[in-house]
Parts: C-alpha cells; sequence; structure tokens
C-alpha cells in the first residue's frame, strides 16, 4: 500500500478524534463565563449550580483534548518529514506562540477555575473562567493561522537548504523550505479571518448543543428541573445567534475560497464545466462522467451567491488539468452535509426561542428529544467541515498561490486551464517521510485506534457517571460551592452547614 496514502489516513483519523473535544470546549467556555457572570450579577445560586458542574465536564473535554492533540504534531515529524522541513519556520512561530499565549494561560487558570470554588472569591473565580476561555480562543486562533497558510500562503520566501554548507540535495532535487519574511502577511493571510471566524462559531455551536443535550435529557427524566431548564436557556440563547451567524459566516468563506480555491469550490459543489452554475442541493457527483446525479438544485444559485448575478461565470473544474483537480466525492458530500446540518441548527434553535418566548418550550417533549440527539449532528458538522476543506486543497498539502495579473485577474496556461505558481506549494504526495514504510504506518494506525477507541469508552464512562451523578446542590446565599479541595475534585456536595436550606429543598417544599 501507498505510505502517502496510509499516512494521510492516519492523521485523518487522529485529528478527526482529537476535534470532538477543542470545539467542545471553547464553546463550554463562553457558556461558562455567561453562567458565573450571571451569578455574580444576579447572587441566585442556580447559576453557581450551573456554573459548577459544567466546569467539571469542561475539564473532562480538557484533559482528553490535550492527551489526543499531542499526537499530531508527533507525526509531522515521523510521517511528514518533508513537509515538516519546508513550513517548519512558518509552523514553528505559530506554535510557539499558542504555546506561550494561549496553552499556558489556559492550563495556569485551569487548576483556579476546576479546584479553587472554596479557594477564592467568586470575582477572582469568574476571572479565571475568563482566562481560560480566553486561552482555549487563543489556542484555536494559532491554530487555525498555520492551517489557513497551508490554504492560502502569504508573506514567506522559498530558499534552498544547506548542509555543511552545502545546497542540500536529495535525488537530484533542491531541498527547499519556506522562510517567513512578513510574519504580520504570514498572520493575516487572505483566509485566516474568515476560516477562524467560522471555527469558532462552529465551537460555540457545539458547545451549547452539548448543554442543551445534557439540559434536555434531565427535564424529560423530570430531575434537577430548574438547573436544567437555566442551563437549557442560556445555552439557547448562544446557540441561536450562533447557527445564524454561521450562515453569514459560511457564505463570506465560500466567497474566499472560491477567491483564492476555486478549483475547492467546484468540488464542494460538483461544478465541472465553467458556465453559469447552479446550487446543488443533493445529488451523487461523478467525476468520469463529469455529472450529478439525481441532482436536486436552484438553477443559477451558485452564480447568484458568488456574483449576485444568476447568470455569471463561475470556474469549473474543466479549468484545471487533471493532475490539479481535488476529488470530488467526499469534499461534495461532506461540504452538503455541514451545510445541511447548520441549517437543521437554524430551524431548531429559532423554533425552539419562539416556544420559550411562548413560554411552551419545556413542555413540547417531541423537541426536546430533538435536542438530546442533535449534538451527534454539531459534532457531524464540525467534522464535515473540516474534511471538506483538507480533502478538497489535494493534491496540495501547501496550496500555491493562483497566477495572476496586475488587475487580479486570472492568468490561464495552455488550454485555458489556471495555472499555479508552483515553486510556493508543495504536493502531498511529495511530503512525506522516505524513511517510513507502509507496513509501519499501519501498524500504527492498528495501534492508534486500539489506544482511541479505549480514550473513548473512558470519556464516556466518565461523562455518563457525572451526568448520572447530576449537579451538586450549593447553599443559598454562598458562593458558587461550598466543600474542600477534595470535594471539588470528585465531584461531591459540601457538607458544611446541614441546616442550610439548599435549591433543591427549596423545590421539594414548593411540591409540597
Amino acid at each position: 500500500m501507498d505510505v502517502v496514502f496510509l499516512s494521510r489516513i492516519q492523521f485523518g483519523l487522529t485529528a478527526g478524534f482529537h476535534y470532538i473535544f477543542p470545539p467542545l470546549t471553547i464553546g463550554m467556555g463562553g457558556v461558562l463565563v455567561f453562567l458565573e457572570a450571571m451569578f455574580l450579577r444576579s447572587r441566585d445560586p442556580l447559576y453557581g449550580i450551573a456554573a459548577r458542574f459544567w466546569t467539571k465536564i469542561f475539564a473532562l473535554n480538557f484533559a482528553l483534548g490535550v492527551a489526543t492533540g499531542i499526537v499530531l504534531e508527533f507525526q509531522f515529524g515521523t510521517n511528514w518529514a518533508t513537509y515538516s522541513r519546508f513550513v517548519g519556520d512558518v509552523f514553528g512561530s505559530a506554535l510557539a506562540a499558542e504555546g506561550i499565549f494561549a496553552f499556558f494561560l489556559e492550563s495556569g487558570f485551569l487548576a483556579v477555575m476546576v479546584f479553587g470554588w472554596d479557594r477564592v472569591s467568586p470575582r477572582l473565580h469568574f476571572i479565571s473562567t475568563v482566562m481560560v476561555a480566553i486561552g482555549s480562543i487563543f489556542s484555536s486562533v494559532w491554530i487555525i493561522i498555520a492551517n489557513s497558510w497551508q490554504q492560502t500562503p502569504a508573506g514567506h520566501h522559498i530558499v534552498q537548504m544547506t548542509r555543511n554548507g552545502e545546497p542540500w540535495v536529495v535525488d537530484g532535487a533542491p531541498v527547499l523550505r519556506a522562510e517567513i519574511v512578513d510574519f504580520w502577511a504570514m498572520v493575516f493571510n487572505p483566509s485566516t479571518v474568515h476560516r477562524l471566524v467560522h471555527v469558532l462559531i462552529a465551537a460555540f455551536i457545539l458547545g451549547a448543543f452539548f448543554i442543551m443535550s445534557i439540559s434536555a435529557f434531565y427535564i424529560l427524566r423530570d430531575r434537577h428541573i430548574e438547573f436544567a431548564k437555566r442551563s437549557f436557556s442560556g445555552a439557547l440563547i448562544f446557540a441561536t445567534i450562533a447557527s445564524l451567524a454561521a450562515l453569514v459566516s459560511g457564505h463570506h468563506q465560500a466567497n474566499s475560497v472560491y477567491r483564492t480555491q476555486p478549483a475547492k469550490l467546484a468540488a464542494f459543489e460538483g461544478h465541472f464545466a465553467t458556465g453559469p452554475a447552479a446550487m446543488s442541493l443533493v445529488g451523487f457527483p461523478d467525476a468520469e462522467e463529469e455529472t450529478i446525479h439525481f441532482n436536486l438544485a436552484i438553477p443559477g444559485g451558485l452564480s447568484f451567491l458568488l456574483h449576485y448575478d444568476f447568470d455569471a461565470e463561475v470556474i469549473g473544474l474543466d479549468r484545471f488539468r487533471p493532475q490539479d483537480r481535488p476529488p470530488v466525492f467526499i469534499p461534495f458530500a461532506s461540504y452538503h452535509l455541514m451545510v445541511g446540518l447548520g441549517m437543521t441548527f437554524i430551524g431548531l434553535t429559532l423554533l425552539a426561542s419562539f416556544l420559550w418566548w411562548r413560554g411552551t418550550l419545556f413542555e413540547t417533549r417531541w423537541l426536546l428529544w430533538a435536542f438530546v440527539f442533535a449534538v451527534v449532528g454539531a459534532i457531524a458538522a464540525n467534522e464535515t467541515g473540516w474534511i471538506a476543506t483538507e480533502v478538497g486543497r489535494q493534491p496540495w498539502i501547501v496550496h500555491p498561490p493562483i497566477e495572476r495579473d496586475a488587475a487580479g485577474a486570472l492568468i490561464l496556461g495552455d488550454a485555458g486551464v489556471v495555472t499555479y505558481n508552483e515553486r510556493l506549494g508543495l504536493r502531498t504526495q511529495n511530503a512525506g517521510s522516505p524513511s517510513v514504510n507502509a507496513s509501519q504506518v499501519l501498524t500504527s494506525i492498528i495501534g492508534f485506534a486500539g489506544i482511541y477507541l479505549a480514550l473513548l469508552a473512558v470519556w464516556l464512562f466518565v461523562l455518563d457517571r457525572k451526568i448520572k451523578h447530576g449537579p451538586d446542590p450549593i447553599a443559598v446565599g454562598s458562593g458558587p460551592a461550598t466543600g474542600g479541595f477534595v470535594d471539588a475534585a470528585s465531584g461531591r456536595a459540601g457538607h458544611n452547614d446541614s441546616l442550610t436550606r439548599t435549591v433543591d429543598d427549596d423545590a421539594a417544599a414548593s411540591k409540597e
């Protein structure tokens, strides 16, 4: 088997599993800030209960995210040595900035956030929660910068590497690397801002739907009702705003992709022939016959979204050499699934917001059951978005700029095909490690699969225990939690004052 293909499978599987957790922590971080801010403002103990419970879940997701993310960085050196040499100067600065400005900030305040409930004041605890939330966002900023540079490189030049003072040549070919010449041009490359906004919005959607899923389950099971309603309502606000924002962000992101990677957008839409383009809703693309079977489409829809003209020309895959075209089926399917899920989220959250305003949301059981399972769709939307992005970039691992004239118009080569400045890019097929063979990569895939399945089982087991345990009651008029360091770590309720009435006591008394 091809070692590069196996290396791609390995990185895809490990990255896909890892990416369950970063958007969860980013999204939940925003909700935690909201809950603690509301507690400080109102001193309503329900907000304190909610903040403490969701902090435990946040810490679990954070731990799994760190454990699964470390593996990815090692794969750069083991499986992608040529790629690592090519991008080392660029990625080194971005990943170093992540460690200095993001990871240390996030992990430094995490201990106070998780274990400091009865050790620090509510305001200091709130500040710690804000710092953790900011740190998780900063971490994503630098990762997105590095990845966006692969999509739309800028702020660099290509130099030949040397060894022992002599030009480094392997198999007759010079060994090249990208060196930064303008740091801020690299940071704000043509796709960074659009991609970062879209990724963060998707993370907020996932975090909010995760909280609404567990809260809806409690309501349906008639457990922790007041806590669940308060948590669901707060997350619903985030989810509704983020779902609508994703629609706007996605539109701008698609326009950015068309300007910088038109072959990718053509694959997303199964657009084979240059000309006015329909917007496909469903169908099965066939790259060999260059058509979409069973296609349900809006005539001129893609032309209108890109140019605000139903008859405007849109570049198709026919303008690219066969060796420069991405595969079609996987980007098409994953892109359309992501968009379909996004539209579903808009419908669900708007309907739920209307019923919440009417005061009937929590009696609409079928909708609550929909939210219990909708978190799976939110995870799938995040995963398929990345699948579309990364597979659509092929056959490039570092996508070269498209040749344009001074006015910004495309420079077409022979037979009218789009041409690239290939010296500034790197093909995936040439990016692997020559010293690694297919059997070694296949063995590591099997090993990683076993480890990650075990981690998945542990995550689900611990998550299930925490959900079944539910939130701990706290004393009315106290801080966000009571109890000591061990209690905070284990999730047990404090018992400092048995005479203090709790929120659960109030609920029981009201029923009597």
